[in-house]
């Protein structure tokens, strides 16, 4: 018999484990016919170094307990000690794969702080949106090529990883870096664009988009990938919105909504482009086919966004010998009084929000706390999980799309 509602909490006691590693479930606490798996954190099966303690009847899941604290990256006690500026290769290493969108939000909510929001050049502000809609690329190419490995496919990640090295090559051209970019500054950027980098990108976007439809084709459409990801993790709307879910994740149960529109921030209210969500196509709404379904769709999007920001920058915010890209970095970032300040913004994720309590006169502030959405959307893996068989909570966790560099931050 399957027990779907049982829950026994093992009592931890200090002794040779470590509190991260303590079971939640024990041998005297379970029945006969249960069993304790312990899935991770070996990297290939978890998507990074996350422990998954289930409870399983069979072939069936009673329970899900994610255990972190693997790949803490101290990134709020950084910044607690030392400067705004500084803490910015921080950002970089929580969301390794989409470090560009993390500079972006945490340059602005420093800039918010200081009040000189307005003060940024439309140059840079175009800049900022294209390197970070093209780390958004990059990071869906990851999330659907790896999700394609966890589920069986080896090509989808073969061709996305292609993909993505042109990429990472563009951005490598404009910082020197492949992932961990430091590019944008509190106030600025590091360096402006390459000469030529705009004809370049172009090229790149007119090769992309038959490569897109491949992908589609490829996986997306695929009998196979559809059988293994319809009806599987269903997450309905309201469970969604109560547990905080952003991003992907969100928009694939049917809810329109990102902080790019939402919060319009940055140039993108200049910026014509859509938010595609889930619609049920091949199952039920909010499962893992939805989810993966938005990230390629959002792959178009980014393209669109991509273009109009190569028109601008070659057009009404053309290259200007006398333009400089940090014309605008304070070269202290001293807050004029007590303030309490949160930012967030849309990074390929979901939602990755920063909260400043800043003090007068002090160029550290006194507390800085991240909102990650990974660890969010991870929070909801055990509630869609229960009752599925096994081999299906590696497709659930692959559709989650997770770094555990934010989760445990």
């Amino acid at each position: 018999m399957l027990l779907m509602d049982k829950k026994v909490q093992y009592q931890y006691k200090p002794g040779n484990l470590n509190e991260s590693e303590a079971p939640f479930y024990h041998e005297d606490n379970i029945q006969s016919h249960e069993m304790v798996l312990n899935i991770g954190p070996q990297h290939p099966s978890t998507h990074g170094v996350l422990r998954l303690e289930v409870l399983t009847d069979g072939e069936y899941i009673v329970d899900v307990v994610p255990h972190l604290g693997y790949l803490h990256r101290c990134f709020e006690k950084h910044a607690e000690s030392m400067p705004y500026n500084q803490t910015i290769p921080f950002v970089d290493r929580m969301d390794y794969l989409a470090a560009m969108n993390s500079e972006h939000v945490y340059a602005m909510g420093v800039e918010k702080l200081l009040g000189i929001t307005d003060k940024i050049p439309k140059r840079v502000e175009y800049i900022r949106v294209l390197v970070a809609e093209l780390n958004r690329l990059a990071s869906h190419f990851v999330a659907v090529g790896t999700y394609a490995i966890d589920i069986g496919a080896f090509t989808p990640f073969l061709w996305m990883m292609r993909d993505r090295e042109h990429i990472l090559r563009l951005l490598e051209w404009t910082c020197g870096a492949r992932m961990l970019y430091n590019y944008i500054w509190v106030g600025g950027l590091y360096y402006d664009l390459p000469v030529g980098f705009e004809e370049r990108c172009k090229e790149f976007v007119k090769y992309l988009k038959p490569k897109l439809v491949e992908l589609q084709d490829l996986v997306i459409n695929n009998k196979i990938f559809v059988e293994r990801t319809a009806n599987v993790g269903v997450l309905p709307r309201d469970l969604a919105i109560n547990y905080g879910v952003t991003g992907p994740m969100l928009r694939g149960s049917g809810l329109k909504y990102d902080l790019r529109k939402v919060d319009a921030y940055s140039v993108y209210p200049e910026i014509e482009f859509d938010v595609p969500v889930g619609k049920g196509e091949m199952g039920t709404l909010g499962d893992c086919w939805d989810r993966t379904y938005v990230r390629v769709m959002e792959c178009y999007e980014s393209l669109k966004i991509i273009e109009q920001c190569l028109s601008k920058l070659t057009g009404a915010y053309k290259r200007d010998r006398d333009f400089d890209p940090q014309e605008a970095v304070p070269k202290k970032i001293w807050p004029k009084e007590d303030t309490d300040l949160y930012f967030r913004g849309e990074t390929p994720k979901g939602e990755l929000g920063f909260y400043f309590r800043a003090r007068k006169n002090k160029d550290i502030p006194l507390r800085v706390k991240a909102r990650s959405c990974c660890f969010v959307n991870l929070s909801v893996l055990p509630a869609i999980s229960k009752g599925v068989m096994l081999a299906d909570l590696v497709a659930i966790i692959g559709s989650i799309d997770i770094v555990m560099g934010e989760v445990d931050r």
